[in-house]
């Protein structure tokens, strides 16, 4: 096949002489050329828009590992969080006698129910981001009501330990009442500003209630005495005891041993003499002391 080209610039005319090979040739690049434009616009298209370019790829992995960096650090501080609620259910559940397990954390609770009939979806790392931190939130707030909760409640636990309630002696029983009786040395009517606690020399004395020692030595009526200033106009008196263990100046704890019972002082035999004042007032204990048990 021959072409010939003419031009008035040309004196002659030219000719290209072309064998079947290259009219094959030519005739496939005229059917490939659409192809190969449409197969270049998308690829620009894609790779503008930030898919699958190799750039664009790596910038993908990048934006995806910091995402699951910053999950990852978030997931820590909403695992500490727990560590935290744990810990204070655990303690409360102590002081209320609870079972522990309600306030478990570690156990995964029992869910379920029936597959949903509305549409699901995937949330997508925005999402999940959200629903993170909304539920960051949600463990801050529950951990601050539960210190709010354990404050109060050990606020009341230092009130009821500063409250003398505590029985002093865990043996014995009263031997005589507080009020009006008759003396046992006079035989006249007489006020008995405390209540007298039957024991056998050398059972151990313990405060009624924590405080601060406000008297410690050997007074002419009682014997050896001990007297706790429990604050709020509170004070606790022990008396006719055969040894002291505190001194003034001491902070005891309720419960804690401070003497053992004897018969010093104005007394017919060994016994603990218990008194309580209000404002400097004598007080009947019974009013104030839990029954054992």
């Amino acid at each position: 096949m021959n072409i010939i080209f003419v031009s008035d610039s040309l004196t002659r005319g030219k000719s290209i002489s072309l064998g079947h090979r290259h009219i094959m040739m030519l005739l496939l690049g005229w059917l490939m050329l659409p192809i190969l434009i449409a197969f270049g616009l998308y690829y620009f298209t894609l790779s503008r828009d930030g898919i699958p370019s190799p750039l664009n790829r790596a910038q993908n992995r990048v934006y995806l590992q910091e995402n699951l960096n910053t999950m990852a650090a978030r997931l820590g501080q909403l695992q500490a969080q727990v560590f935290r609620l744990n810990a204070l259910g655990g303690r409360l559940a102590k002081h209320f006698n609870l079972p522990e397990k309600e306030f478990d954390f570690s156990q995964k609770p029992g869910q379920g129910g029936p597959e949903p009939r509305l549409m699901q979806y995937q949330l997508n790392p925005q999402q999940l981001e959200q629903e993170l931190e909304r539920f960051a939130k949600q463990l801050d707030a529950r951990a601050d009501g539960l210190s709010v909760l354990e404050a109060l409640t050990l606020r009341e636990q230092v009130k009821q330990s500063a409250f003398p309630s505590l029985f002093p002696v865990s043996t014995g029983w009263f031997s005589s009442n507080y009020g009006w009786r008759l003396d046992p040395f006079s035989g006249k009517q007489a006020m008995h500003e405390g209540v007298d606690f039957m024991a056998a020399v050398g059972t151990p004395i313990k405060a009624a209630a924590g405080g601060v020692v406000v008297y410690s030595d050997i007074h002419p009526q009682y014997g050896n005495m001990i007297a706790i200033d429990h604050g709020n106009g509170l004070i606790s008196r022990y008396a006719h005891a055969s040894k002291r263990l505190v001194k003034t100046g001491d902070l005891v704890l309720q419960g804690q041993k401070i003497g053992e019972v004897g018969t010093t002082g104005r007394s017919t035999g060994p016994h603990l003499h218990f008194e309580i004042l209000s404002n400097g007032a004598p007080q009947n204990p019974v009013r104030y002391l839990q029954v054992p048990g």
